[in-house]
């Protein structure tokens, strides 16, 4: 793990990445994984070439958006009454709900 904080890079974490390794028992897994410790792992000496991968992305959290900086809805004009970055309309009167696919608020990220 760097120190991030001593390099003066924009990056505020390390990278790190977590790989499950198959075979053996534990204490075989164990010993594979020390003498790896801190060594370049090239892709090629990890992977096989057309070998079928399980891959995990995690978005930047950008916390409770509205509805235009999420959807990237239309502003409303100036004089629009209680805000203008909002949706004008969130669907008819009847069926009386909100419809899943109407842009609203929310988490974002």
């Amino acid at each position: 793990h760097t120190q991030q904080k001593l390099i003066k890079l924009h990056q505020k974490k390390a990278h790190i990445m977590e790989i499950q390794v198959n075979g053996g028992d534990i204490a075989e897994k164990v010993d594979w994984a020390k003498e790896r410790l801190e060594n370049p792992a090239p892709v090629t000496k990890v992977f096989r070439k057309d070998e079928m991968i399980d891959v995990i992305g995690v978005t930047k959290g950008k916390g409770f958006k509205g509805v235009t900086f999420r959807w990237g809805t239309k502003k409303l004009p100036r004089k629009t009454h209680k805000g203008l970055r909002k949706v004008a309309c969130i669907g008819a009167w009847h069926p009386a709900r909100v419809s899943f696919a109407v842009a609203r608020a929310g988490q974002c990220g």
